[in-house]
Parts: structure tokens; C-alpha cells; sequence
């Protein structure tokens, strides 16, 4: 039944504009993270390193965050239009169930997205005139950035089922990822869960994450994503058919 929720996921967005944020998102903070490496390359000596630090200060903080708002928020659009809930809880599957079908989908988006934000970044070090880019390094950063960036779907997710609104959302994602930069900012960004994403992702550099601070990235990563899921469960599953 599972599998059918998500065939019935993917039928939804076939051909929605919701695929515009994912193409036109990340090229903006691409864009303007290589413009500002190449303003003050004199300075930012490390090359690669430097020009993901620049990219990943707009993405993550700013860009990211609002795609990924945008992604939960449209995914729980149509369930919220015309009473649509009635009719997805009448069908013959679990509740909880409808929820995960909701979360791997927007969890799938994301991992687009990462591997989308992954090809610009090395497009762009060509345009800056850079050369063998760190595959495995940029690998690993959008790996662990992917890990943490369930944990922010999976709040939205749970957000996004709970408010009728559509902007909503997305502001609360946006300022989540302000948020993060804060937490960063006072080395709490490994344990509140808007920031994981650009912990994981090494954004601007505020830390390298250690290998052996790996285990704990993904347990707090884990922990966090399985809370929301089964709290977003728990209230699919209660909730009133009006």
C-alpha cells in the first residue's frame, strides 16, 4: 500500500510548478555565492573550499530552507483544499501510513535538490576558473547535509499537515533557517534541528565535521527525523474526519 500512496504522490506533482523552485532555487544563491568568491578571491585562498563556503552561506541559511518549505507545503496543498482529507482517510490504508508516503516523497525532493546544488557547485568552480574539483569531500558535505536535511522535512512535513495555510509554512522554514545561523553562531548547531542541515553541510566553514563526530551527527539526525515521523503518524492517525 505503501508503494501506491507514493505512485499516487508522484502523480501529483507530474508536471507542477512546484519543480520551479527546485530548477530556478539553487541556481540564485550559486549565482550569487560565485559572484562573491570571484569579489574577493585576493582573500579566499582555499579555492573549492572557499567558493562551498560562499555558496552554502546563501543556500542554506536562505534558499534551502524556503525550497524545502515550499516542497512540504505543496505536497500537504491538495489534502487541504476541498475537505481532501475526508477522502484520503477513507481509503483502505493506514493513516500513518499516508504520512510516511508524504515524507519520503519531500525527503526524495530534497535529495534532488542536494544533488542539483552538488552540480552547480562544480559547474560554478569551473566558471571561476578552478580545477579537479573534491568529489568526495563535496560528496560527503551533501550526504550528511541530506541527513540533516530530513530532520527539516520532517518538521515541515508535520507543520504543513497541521496549518491550512501555504505561506505559513514557508515563513516558518525561512525563519528556521535563520535560526540555524544563531545556533551555528553559538556552537549548538549539532543539536537543534534547523541548523543540522547546514552543520552537515559544512556551511561557511564554522566547523569541519570530525570523523568522530560522525556517529553522533547521524544519531541526533536519526533520533530527530524518527520523533517528528512518529509524532506526524500519531496525529494523522487521530485525527477528525470534519
Amino acid at each position: 500500500m505503501l508503494l501506491k500512496l507514493l505512485n499516487a504522490e508522484r502523480m501529483k506533482l507530474k508536471r507542477s510548478p512546484v519543480w520551479l523552485a527546485f530548477l530556478i532555487m539553487p541556481i540564485i544563491p550559486a549565482a550569487l555565492g560565485t559572484a562573491n568568491y570571484l569579489y574577493q578571491k585576493e582573500v579566499l585562498t582555499r579555492e573549492w573550499l572557499s567558493l562551498w563556503t560562499q555558496h552554502t552561506l546563501f543556500t542554506d541559511y536562505f534558499f534551502l530552507p524556503i525550497t524545502l518549505g515550499i516542497y512540504c507545503a505543496y505536497i500537504m496543498r491538495s489534502e487541504h483544499m476541498n475537505n481532501n482529507w475526508n477522502k484520503v482517510f477513507t481509503i483502505p490504508a493506514r493513516r500513518s501510513s499516508v504520512f510516511s508516503a508524504k515524507l519520503i516523497t519531500a525527503t526524495l525532493m530534497l535529495l534532488f535538490s542536494m544533488i542539483w546544488i552538488c552540480a552547480l557547485f562544480v559547474i560554478s568552480g569551473y566558471i571561476a576558473g578552478l580545477t579537479n574539483p573534491p568529489w568526495l569531500t563535496v560528496a560527503r558535505w551533501c550526504a550528511f547535509g541530506t541527513l540533516g536535511g530530513m530532520v527539516t522535512v520532517s518538521i515541515q512535513i508535520l507543520i504543513s499537515m497541521n496549518v491550512k495555510s501555504f505561506a505559513l509554512p514557508v515563513g516558518i522554514s525561512f525563519a528556521g533557517g535563520l535560526s540555524g545561523l544563531v545556533f551555528l553562531a553559538k556552537n549548538m548547531g549539532h543539536i537543534w534541528p534547523y541548523s543540522l542541515m547546514s552543520y552537515g553541510m559544512n556551511a561557511n566553514a564554522p566547523q569541519e565535521l570530525a570523523q568522530s563526530g560522525c556517529g553522533q551527527f547521524i544519531l541526533i539526525c536519526v533520533l530527530y527525523t524518527a520523533f517528528f515521523t512518529i509524532t506526524g503518524g500519531v496525529i494523522a492517525a487521530r485525527r477528525d474526519i470534519s
